[in-house]
């Protein structure tokens, strides 16, 4: 790694010169820190500080009810298309659904306890500075009061799961008072629930031990305990806090809980606590031991660094058009870190706001499954972090008798049938619209992450356990709601390509309502992701030696698929269906999922498609894009080669949809023109994982039987380093400079390996050597294609032979 721990000499730290400033709502640009289960969001104030506490398991809101059985509607809905009344077959699920009283809603995070610092000041504060080290996870906010040095920094710990927070001072004068308290809600809407919720709230000080609790609504209590160990000064408890005088470092440790009772677990949590050495630097060596060998799985380096800039300097800079490299870099880092820190592998996934949503009943904080979870996993496996895709898998898995349950009730069909929006116990329907209810997507896109994790981790017993059984329960709803055509054809309708509306459906003005008119027949992306779903399980099931008897009948399927269609543009059509007329404007880019994050088509084998899906994705209109669009809209770009696009992409998104804290929201809410104009502006994680995504596309394109090197790295990245990155039975490392027109790559096999691997042209030709064991594949050292075979353990040197290659960077 590029620090030593503790001391913020990272390549991968964000350094802000102001706290939180987003007035009322400042947790949007907190500092983050978290160990998958607790997070911790810091405001970074020198007087009155805030740091939101959270836990993963905390939710609120939701109402589970039986779905009604109202099968009955699917043939009749069919029947509303086919006589071409597409707009009375739109709401025909959805009317009978609410016809019947069906209430269900989801729930939302919510946050658990402020840990709040009340600081005096002797001199109004220089040098502010506040930083977080992603290698570590450390958060640390620096000051000068007067000649009086100040730091407070904080952790999470994997290790230990409590949070550590230590307060400095250059001599003991630190004056403060320490506590816990209900966290506020900034919604005027919530001032009379809020109250209630409030009035639940209890904390206890006892010497060197704040305890707080308030009460959940499903009954059972929820807290934290606080321990303050100080040395030397004086500590004095004032009833509701703890306060600290003429002291030079105080360690406060916080252990949080859920769903018990109040009196019982603070009990126990003092005794956990109690039995925690006090020491700062030894509690973060322990967390590091488990935080950096995750982040360091994978090591990028765009240039040299260049000198230092703080953040809100690179962010200012990228307003200027063209987002710094140490900026793409760094947010390509940053997505990885979050992921980390709000993932375990025995957790829950990654909600749309991580683990630092700080309010309450926030917006679009659900598992959504018609873009945004598969956005926050598509970097995992390139990225070396496929074990952390577990926490999807649980999700799933745990509410597949609902999802059973809905595919009987709703469609009448075996199988499942996974709703878009999810929370952790909740797998019913709970967005009532025809938009999500008439969308059968989510399963066999969903499967495809099952599949993913198989390719790359080559786990027989996740493909025999897990893998197939999904991909088979998501088979068998699709065998029974797919309508055979007259010349033996199939029909896929309801379809919906999310979360778009035909052009020829749109109203008079634009979209007055939230989405018109989305149930259509044949959606582009129905189409790929049933080729993917059942290519994948022939696939697997010939492996695993299962159910091979039902492949013949999975392959005449997928032969009476429909086919892909082109538009009057030459664009691939959303729809595959002469009633539909594309739109352009719209920020879901659902059809060229063919291209990404499907496999279906590459430039080297389907040449003639690539100009079909090019035109598609120009014609997005740019003030239709959201931050996770755009996001999605980079990765399309590197798939289809162009690097340039690609970085635009991310070059716009830094314009719009950015926070000084590195957060990405929903849409830009300025008005500027750049992505959608909407006067609330969410955070969404999603968008910056989905930027640690794009630059990895950009920087390998892997299949199980293709790997592609630099296939679309821009001008702008003049060198750089890639090290660990995994394709599906190994890894690549590899460094490249194009002023001196030298490039090396490490391949290694873990597993037995047979790909075929391009080179970047521009740096051939290349000399191929073998590893110690003297096995030297046979490959042309002219061209830029060559076909490998390695056994586990095997790897091979790449490198052009036009530059000098330092040994110093060497990535053998």
């Amino acid at each position: 790694m590029g620090s030593d721990v503790g001391t913020g000499r990272s390549r991968y730290t964000l350094k802000l010169k102001y706290p939180a400033s987003w007035w009322r709502n400042k947790w949007r640009e907190a500092l983050p820190a978290g160990n998958g289960t607790i997070g911790a969001a810091v405001l970074g104030a020198v007087a009155d500080e805030t740091i939101i506490l959270t836990h993963s398991g905390l939710w609120q809101g939701g109402r589970v009810e039986p779905v009604p059985d109202v099968s009955h509607t699917l043939p009749e809905t069919r029947k509303l298309m086919d006589e071409g009344r597409y707009a009375e077959a739109n709401w025909h699920l959805t009317n009978a659904l609410k016809e019947t009283g069906y209430r269900a809603k989801m729930a939302a995070p919510m946050p658990l306890a402020d840990l709040v610092l009340t600081m005096g000041a002797d001199q109004p504060f220089r040098r502010y500075q506040r930083s977080l080290d992603m290698e570590t996870g450390e958060i640390s906010v620096t000051w000068l009061d007067g000649d009086t040095a100040y730091a407070r920094k904080l952790f999470v710990s994997r290790a230990d799961g409590i949070v550590v927070c230590s307060i400095t001072a250059s001599r003991p004068v630190a004056d403060v008072e320490i506590g816990l308290r209900f966290h506020p809600s900034d919604k005027p809407n919530l001032a009379e629930a809020v109250k209630e919720w409030m009035s639940t709230a209890e904390v206890r000080v006892d010497g060197e031990w704040v305890q707080y609790a308030a009460r959940h609504e499903d009954g059972t209590d929820y807290g934290a305990v606080l321990r303050v160990i100080t040395k030397g000064g004086q500590l004095v408890s004032t009833g509701s806090a703890i306060h600290v005088t003429a002291c030079d470092n105080v360690l406060l440790l916080v252990k949080p809980f859920i769903r018990s009772d109040r009196t019982r677990a603070w009990a126990g949590l003092k005794q956990e606590l109690a039995e925690v050495a006090g020491d700062y630097p030894a509690l973060l060596e322990r967390h590091v031991a488990l935080h950096a060998p995750l982040f360091a799985k994978t090591n990028l380096e765009l240039g040299d660094g260049g000198e230092e800039q703080s953040t809100e300097e690179l962010l200012l800079a990228g307003y200027e058009g063209e987002a710094p490299t140490k900026l793409i870099e760094t947010l390509w880092a940053y997505g990885k870190y979050l992921y980390i820190s709000a993932t375990a592998e025995d957790g829950l996934p990654m909600p749309l706001y991580g683990l630092w949503g700080g309010d309450y009943r926030l917006i679009w904080s659900h598992y959504m499954a018609n873009e945004n979870i598969q956005m926050m996993n598509w970097h995992a496996p390139v990225g070396g972090l496929a074990e952390l895709m577990k926490p999807m898998f649980n999700h799933y898995r745990s509410l597949m008798d609902t999802f059973r349950d809905n595919a009987r009730k709703l469609y009448g069909c075996e199988g499942i049938f996974i709703p878009a929006g999810t929370t952790p116990g909740i797998g019913v329907p709970t967005q009532i619209v025809p938009v999500i209810l008439n969308w059968t997507g989510a399963a066999g896109w969903l499967a495809a992450h099952y599949y993913d994790y198989y390719l790359f981790t080559g786990d027989m017993d996740f493909l025999k356990e897990e893998a197939i059984p999904f991909m088979l329960e998501a088979a068998t709803f699709y065998e029974q709601f797919l309508v055979e055509e007259a010349d033996g054809t199939y029909r896929i309708y309801p379809s919906v390509s999310p979360e778009n509306t035909p052009g020829n459906y749109m109203p008079p003005g634009g979209e007055s309502l939230a989405h018109p008119m989305p149930t259509a027949i044949n959606a582009t992306m129905d189409i790929a992701i049933l080729k993917e779903l059942f290519t994948n399980l022939i696939e697997g099931c010939r492996a695993a030696g299962m159910h091979l008897d039902k492949i013949p009948g999975w392959e005449r399927l997928l032969s009476r698929l429909p086919g892909y269609l082109l538009n009057e543009d030459g664009a691939i059509k959303e729809w595959s269906h002469p009633d539909f007329d594309d739109r352009y404007n719209h920020r879901h880019l659902s059809h060229l999922y063919p291209v990404f994050p499907g496999r279906e088509f590459v430039r080297e084998e389907a040449p003639e498609w690539f100009q079909a899906f090019e035109i598609a994705v120009r014609k997005r209109e740019l003030g239709a894009q959201t931050g996770w669009s755009l996001a999605h809209m980079a990765s399309i770009y590197a798939r289809l080669g162009d690097g340039e696009a690609a970085l635009q992409s991310l070059d716009v998104l830094t314009r719009s949809c950015l926070l000084s804290n590195l957060f990405t929201l929903h849409n830009d809410w300025r008005g500027m023109g750049i992505s959608m104009n909407k006067e609330q502006a969410p955070v969404q994680l999603d968008a910056i994982l989905g930027v640690t995504n794009a630059v990895q596309e950009m920087l390998l394109f892997v299949s199980p039987r293709l790997v592609k090197l630099m296939p679309a790295v821009p001008r702008r990245w003049e060198k750089g380093k890639a090290e660990g990155f995994r394709f599906c039975t190994g890894s690549v490392s590899f460094v490249w400079d194009r002023g001196t027109r030298r490039f090396e790559a490490r391949i290694q096999a873990d597993r037995p390996t047979d790909i075929r691997l391009i080179l970047p042209q521009e740096f051939a030709p290349y000399e191929i050597h073998g590893n110690d064991a003297g096995v030297n594949p046979k490959v042309p050292k002219e061209g830029n294609s060559i076909r490998i075979r390695l056994v586990p353990g095997q790897q091979i040197l790449i490198h052009s032979i036009w530059g000098e290659v330092k040994s110093s960077d060497r990535t053998a």
